[in-house]
């Protein structure tokens, strides 16, 4: 078996596991916000801290002992070119999608394996909006979504950076000395940080399945990382390195030291399914995309929790369908999901990354918020009167500003 198969066997083979876990400990990154935002418990948002403490943590001993680069990666997560309009706003559509849509991607492929057909509808409509924000609207251009909507005014507000965006190399330019050291620094004092508002509190700590969930999803990660641009069991039967997949005339698509991500993917299946005879088509996110739902499907198939489950009206199917748009074309112009920026880059210290992660989580909660007034109100509640008490009850504006009477 060559290299480039190995990869994406074993690429299908950890995402089954991710599959797994995500659906026996419900690790979801909405359900981590709406229990914070609506109820004020913050086990599930926790976990998923955990995720990108464990992430974190494993970059530093791959890159520090050599074993894995990650200033060339897919995508370029410590890319010079620090677009942030595009982490923003992308992040703050994807936050608003994710809520319509009832999960993120990775949430999404969790419940097509529990049986849940709308989230089969939210991959196909993402895919499709995902894949035409890289690709081609019409064969005789060279128009995408992402050259037509957002490059003319987005690439004026990019900053061009003298180093790359993650923190140690732009510490390294304001205060001098080496980049990789200061990864290692502020790294590890990130680390600590993130570790003692985790597992300060002792109800998250009593809570071992939230505590598994949140270890395993970052290490599932790492195993990625690892597996694209590590080291590999080669076909005469020694170690080779992993990048030696990303030799070679006939290569996949899509290759590149990489981990999760969920959003391109989408698209990236579609891809291959209007042409399955292309075996080059099958990506590592493919590959990802379908061990994701097959872990999913294992676990309700033994748990006996596989359930059809269909839209409940109108109303609920064009939520879930502008959710999928907002998520498709929102998380390729955050370069990333929930998964893909929030623990995957978020564990390279990208700058983008962490505004990106930020933003998904206001575009969440803002919409959760929205909802829950409208519902409380009714008529009595516009869209700009619940998005201002929202803004109030998140802190980001001043208690004088509020519309409506906290419930």
């Amino acid at each position: 078996m060559n290299v480039t198969t190995q990869v994406i066997l074993m690429g299908g083979g950890i995402a089954f596991v991710l599959g797994v876990v995500a659906s026996k400990t419900n690790f979801c990154t909405m359900g981590a916000v709406s229990d914070w935002v609506n109820m004020g418990d913050t086990n599930r948002m926790r976990a998923w801290f955990l995720a990108m403490l464990v992430g974190i943590v494993g970059v530093m001993v791959l890159e520090g002992s050599g074993l894995v680069g990650f200033d060339q990666t897919r995508p370029l997560y410590r890319s010079s070119n620090l677009s942030w309009a595009e982490y923003l706003v992308g992040g703050l559509m994807f936050g608003i999608g994710m809520t319509l849509a009832s999960g993120c991607g990775n949430k999404n492929l969790i419940r097509i394996g529990g049986g849940n057909i709308k989230s089969v509808f939210v991959l196909l409509i993402a895919g499709t909006m995902a894949y035409f924000m890289t690709h081609t609207l019409h064969a005789e251009t060279d128009n995408t979504l992402y050259s037509v909507l957002f490059y003319p005014w987005t690439d004026p507000l990019a900053i061009a950076l003298p180093s790359n965006q993650d923190l140690g190399s732009l510490a390294a330019l304001l205060v001098g000395g080496d980049a990789a050291s200061l990864r290692l620094l502020i790294g590890g004092l990130l680390a600590v940080l993130l570790a003692f508002q985790i597992f300060r509190s002792a109800q998250f700590r009593g809570h071992l399945e939230h505590v598994v969930s949140g270890v395993l999803v970052g290490l599932c990660v790492l195993a990625a990382w690892y597996v694209t641009g590590g080291m590999v069991f080669g076909d005469e039967g020694t170690w080779v390195e992993a990048t030696e997949w990303l030799e070679g005339d006939e290569r996949p698509v899509g290759i590149g030291v990489q981990a999760f991500t969920f959003i391109n993917p989408m698209g990236e299946t579609l891809a291959y399914l209007t042409d399955p005879n292309n075996s080059l088509l099958i990506t590592f996110g493919v590959a990802a995309l379908v061990g994701v739902i097959l872990g999913s499907l294992s676990y309700a198939l033994v748990s006996r929790s596989f359930r059809i489950e269909w839209f409940h009206d109108w109303r609920d199917f064009f939520n879930h369908a502008i959710g999928a748009v907002l998520m498709g074309v929102g998380g390729v112009l955050a370069v990333g999901c929930t998964i893909g920026q929030g623990v995957t880059g978020i564990s390279t210290l990208a700058l983008g990354s962490m505004l990106a992660l930020a933003s998904i989580i206001l575009g969440s909660a803002l919409t959760m918020k929205v909802q829950y007034y409208k519902l409380v109100y009714e008529e009595e509640a516009s869209f700009l009167t619940a998005l201002l008490t929202g803004l109030v009850d998140l802190k980001l504006l001043p208690e004088q500003l509020r519309k409506l009477e906290a419930v």
